[in-house]
């Protein structure tokens, strides 16, 4: 008579991991995005929270001064006496501020704030989407957006529907002194980069903050998705000169303000109430001035094609 094997039985695998302890990440988003325009603007500190513009009055360009050559030595020296007059009601830009208030449960962030600290994951999570409102804001907003403060004569439209080096070129012609970089959704760069390509001439990369960038002529062309694409597919380019001293655009902030844990950005703690609800205030205070009229120009109808939802696929 022959014996059965013996049955071998271990320890199983599922009751084995109520041992283990899982290693955690911290939670992810994927809304997070590089913010490129908030780095390549350059930022001036206000005040007070407000910033004159003060401007010369001006036609066509050109300012109602008269300035004559000198004369020859056998004529009177006789010289025009003139003045450069300034606009008497000049813009001012009042900071914005970009809120939000934190809510958490004090027995939540006394019993599970290990390994991660409960209020500080979500105020990092807060701060982030905060930051990702600021550049919505700068291109976006009715009162300072670069958008809305393009002065008409910089508005051109595509003369194909395409993003394509003539437009490009056009900017240019739009904001030629020392123009410092483009402004596009992703899918705008790509659509651009599919016409380059299908007339021969790629555009190169140039790498800034350790991060690969194409240009034109010379000029990044630096992606945001905060340019909207619309229902029927269209978008806008930007083409910006930056800088005071290139009286071009420039991003506003206020240092020093209370609380502050990064430049013009505030956390403060509004208390705790009855139902044990620890509550703190998120600010960015924030806004942004074109100089002058020539310094910001704008693509308009740029095409990228309606997305599909198979991959890949655009009409």
């Amino acid at each position: 008579m022959t014996e059965e094997p013996a049955i071998r039985r271990t320890l199983n695998e599922a009751a084995a991991r109520q041992l283990a302890n899982a290693t955690k990440t911290r939670a992810q988003w994927s809304g997070i995005t590089p913010r490129w325009l908030v780095s390549f603007l350059p930022w001036t500190p206000v005040e007070a929270g407000i910033y004159r513009l003060n401007r010369v009055k001006e036609a066509n360009g050109e300012i109602a001064a008269d300035v004559e050559c000198s004369p020859r030595r056998d004529q009177d020296p006789d010289l025009p006496e003139t003045f450069v007059d300034y606009d008497e009601a000049p813009r001012e830009y009042s900071l914005n501020a970009v809120t939000t208030i934190l809510d958490v449960q004090t027995r939540v962030s006394d019993l599970y704030s290990h390994p991660y600290d409960q209020i500080q994951e979500q105020l990092r999570l807060l701060i982030e989407k905060v930051k990702e409102k600021q550049e919505a804001e700068l291109i976006n907003n009715a009162e300072y957006g670069l958008l809305t403060n393009a002065a008409p004569s910089q508005k051109i439209a595509t003369r194909t529907g395409a993003p394509t080096p003539d437009d490009l070129d056009e900017l240019i012609t739009k904001v030629w002194k020392e123009p410092a970089f483009f402004l596009a959704h992703p899918r705008a760069i790509a659509a651009f980069g599919r016409e380059c390509t299908r007339r021969g001439v790629p555009p190169p990369t140039v790498t800034l903050f350790g991060t690969p960038f194409l240009t034109w002529r010379g000029l990044p062309l630096v992606p945001s998705d905060k340019l909207y694409v619309d229902e029927n597919g269209k978008t806008n380019i930007l083409l910006l000169r930056t800088g005071e001293k290139k009286q071009g655009v420039i991003g506003l902030f206020q240092p020093g303000v209370p609380g502050e844990v990064a430049p013009s950005l505030s956390v403060r703690f509004m208390g705790i109430n009855r139902k044990a609800i620890a509550s703190y205030l998120v600010s960015l205070y924030c806004s942004a001035a074109v100089l002058t009229h020539d310094a910001l120009a704008v693509l308009t109808d740029v095409e990228v094609g309606k997305y599909h939802a198979y991959p890949d696929t655009y009409a």
